[in-house]
């Protein structure tokens, strides 16, 4: 009897953990969509990016995401790095995900 009590309390603990996972994994999936469709949105822009932090907010799945866009020079100095950071909360100090992309200027 102690061996069926002590295997249960097992598996409702790896049930437990597993319902977790999904759910983080879940808002992790929709936060890097957030992020793709950012930086398509960023990409599509002719001007060159600013050097200021824009920051957004839009709704997926029934939640608001934060998302907050930051361009780094890099070495090119035709070219610049975007990385986009996905939150929950706007206040929330981690990102939920980070993704980056690198765009050139446009010689006209």
């Amino acid at each position: 009897m102690a061996v069926f009590a002590i295997a249960g309390i097992a598996l409702l603990g790896a049930s437990s953990n597993n319902a977790r996972n999904m759910g983080h994994l879940e808002n992790k999936m929709l936060a890097n969509w957030v992020a793709s469709n950012q930086l398509v949105a960023a990409s599509l822009v002719t001007k060159w990016p600013p050097k200021n932090n824009v920051k957004g907010e839009v709704e997926l799945a029934g939640k608001a995401w934060f998302w907050q866009q930051k361009v780094i020079k890099t070495t090119d100095k035709d070219m610049r790095a975007i990385v986009m950071e996905v939150r929950l909360k706007a206040d929330d100090e981690l990102a939920v995900t980070s993704m980056t992309t690198y765009v050139s200027k446009v010689e006209k």
